[in-house]
């Protein structure tokens, strides 16, 4: 089920809701106003839904800043404190090593090559512990 969550005004960052994650996909530039109003969405949208996940799709982002770096982190610490999980897709080479310049971690972050490898991530059942506290598949 892929629902297009209402976002009103113009300028506005579309909340898609595919089952229990959210998709969003940044392009071009995200302006102050813009951002702001973007994480309201992102947070009334895990509650309104239950939601479990939240992919962000940054392929339509050429330019990185501190800017959109703290927003990312924000989103994410949001999510996580009403129970989801934030995934980042998408990244172009050169806007990771920007990241990394500007010392932008994105903690409480991960990553995924594609939007449809993160959605594989967040709908992923976690692996329950082991005895002896080790993890499936761990080296």
């Amino acid at each position: 089920m892929t629902d297009r969550l209402p976002t009103p005004g113009s300028g506005q960052v579309p909340v898609l809701r595919l089952g229990d994650v959210l998709l969003v996909t940044l392009q071009g530039d995200l302006y102050d106003s813009t951002a702001e109003q973007l994480q309201q969405d992102i947070g009334e949208a895990i509650a309104h839904h239950a939601a479990t996940g939240v992919v962000i799709d940054v392929s339509g982002v050429e330019i990185v800043d501190s800017f959109l770096g703290r927003v990312l982190a924000e989103i994410a610490a949001k999510a996580r404190l009403l129970a989801a999980q934030t995934v980042v897709a998408g990244m172009r080479p050169a806007v990771a090593i920007t990241m990394v310049e500007l010392g932008l971690t994105l903690p409480g972050l991960r990553t995924a090559l594609t939007a449809e490898d993160a959605l594989r991530l967040v709908t992923a059942r976690p692996t329950p512990p082991r005895p002896g506290g080790a993890q499936a598949g761990s080296r």
